[in-house]
Order: C-alpha cells, then sequence, then structure tokens
C-alpha cells in the first residue's frame, strides 16, 4: 500500500498535480509592492495566510532632483516620500487578503544609476534569510522579465532557492508569470529557455485558486499610486478586462523519461 502512495504522488506530480500540503504556507516573492497583487492575485486570495516578499521595497539614498515618470503619472510630486505612501498601500492591500508583507530595503531600479543597482548575488542572502523565516511548504517567484527589477529578483530567488534546497529546505517552487511583460514578444518563452539551459524545468502546474476578477480588481485598486501608470504604460485595464489567466510554472529537475524524449533518445 505504501509503494501504491509514493506511485500515485509520482503520477500526479508527473501530469501536473501537487501533493496535499503544498499550498499550506505560501510566500510569494514580488519585485514591486504591487506585482503579487498583478500575477498572483488569486493565488493569495485563495490562501490567507501567506507572505508576500518584496524585494525593491527600499528606501533610495535620495529621491531623485525631478519626481521620475512613473511616480509623476502615481501622483507624486518633487519631495514626496513615494516609498512610504507605497509601502502603507502594500499594508493595506495585504490586510485585504489576509497576507503579511515583508519588504527588503533595496531601492527601485528607477531612484539609481545603472552601477548602483543590487546585483543578484547581494539580493540573494536577504531574500533566502527572508523566505526561511517564513518556513513556507511553497515559494512562487516571479518569471522575471523585461524589467530590471524582475529581472533581479528572478536570479536572487534562484540563489535563494539552490542555496535553501541544500539546508535541506522542502518546498516546493514555481515561478508565476509577470503581469503584462509576459505579453511582450517573445520574453516569457526567453525566460522559460534560459531555465532549461539552467537544468531547471519550469512547467505549468495544477495549482487550485478560486477566479475572482472583482476581487483581483479590488486588490489591486488598492495601490492607488500605481493605477494610473499601469493604465498609461502597461494597458492595466485591457488586460483585466480580457480575464487574462494566471499561471504558475513548477521548478524542479529534468524529468528522466521525458529529457531522454526531448533529446530524441526515445
Amino acid at each position: 500500500m505504501e509503494t501504491n502512495m509514493v506511485d500515485e504522488a509520482q503520477v500526479r506530480e508527473f501530469w501536473g498535480g501537487l501533493d496535499p500540503g503544498v499550498l499550506d504556507r505560501i510566500v510569494v516573492v514580488s519585485p514591486h509592492f504591487d506585482d503579487a497583487a498583478l500575477g498572483a492575485a488569486h493565488l493569495l486570495a485563495t490562501y490567507p495566510g501567506s507572505t508576500v516578499i518584496t524585494v525593491l521595497g527600499g528606501q533610495p539614498p535620495a529621491y531623485p532632483d525631478h519626481v521620475t515618470p512613473w511616480d509623476e503619472a502615481g501622483g507624486f510630486k518633487t519631495g514626496d516620500d513615494v516609498v512610504s505612501a507605497r509601502r502603507e498601500e502594500d499594508r493595506q492591500a495585504m490586510v485585504f487578503v489576509n497576507a503579511t508583507p515583508v519588504w527588503l530595503e533595496f531601492p527601485d531600479h528607477q531612484y539609481l544609476a545603472i552601477e548602483e543597482r543590487p546585483t543578484p548575488p547581494e539580493v540573494g542572502p536577504s531574500l533566502e534569510k527572508a523566505i526561511a523565516d517564513a518556513n513556507p511548504t511553497a515559494v512562487f517567484l516571479p518569471m522575471g522579465i523585461a524589467n530590471p527589477d524582475h529581472v533581479v529578483t528572478h536570479e536572487a530567488g534562484l540563489i535563494a532557492r539552490e542555496e535553501l534546497i541544500k539546508s535541506g529546505t522542502e518546498a516546493v517552487w514555481f515561478c508565476y508569470e509577470d503581469h503584462g511583460y509576459k505579453h511582450l514578444p517573445g520574453i516569457l518563452a526567453w525566460r522559460i529557455s534560459k531555465l532549461f539551459q539552467a537544468g531547471i524545468w519550469p512547467t505549468p502546474s495544477i495549482v487550485p485558486i478560486e477566479v475572482d476578477m472583482d476581487k483581483k480588481r479590488a486588490l489591486i485598486a488598492i495601490y492607488k499610486t500605481q493605477v494610473a501608470p499601469l493604465e498609461q504604460d502597461h494597458m492595466l485595464a485591457e488586460r483585466l478586462d480580457a480575464n487574462v489567466p494566471e499561471q504558475y510554472w513548477r521548478l524542479a529537475a529534468p524529468v528522466p523519461v521525458m529529457a531522454s524524449m526531448l533529446m530524441g533518445d526515445a
């Protein structure tokens, strides 16, 4: 009987299913304050008690002399404390879905010169600790595409994943698709190919969620200083009107039989 249970679990995993308990304690890693809501709102709404770690949630050394175009579109003016306002929005949003916010102290790239921006090896240890502190059964990273903060978050997440696996953490790892950016030509396929090249197989997984677009809209609306720039640059309303689905990709080692088939050996 025990062998059959193991076989059944293997079969479920092979076909994209999850074992009971995998989604007991969820961590969603978000590049900016709003990205988890944009790309994983249904997940957060379905599983209250989750933790959302925002990587680029820190204060900049100094705000620019002139407000950035993104912040200006959100209603800010020069001299405003943008990060504090957005942290308050995030706090309210997490209350709405009964999640716990965690903010790392790395500044958004828009406030820094290229040479000052945090790198994945610099972010990795802090992110690893934040994930470990949450003791998750499942971790959802962004695919990390197009935006430099998304790329850094994804790559730092893979560093944290490797270290936590080495230390014996048994969490199951996923990526969620970055809202908006995933529709750019070829960019999602590029990330998937990068993961394959790294020996990590990304596979769409069967993650049970309740699809409630009204609740997703309400969650995103709490980030009120982000809505206007998202509409301006990312066709937010059109994407929401289209009910674009959220997809979660499981990250795992190659499956030998499938690797053999894909390589033409079967």
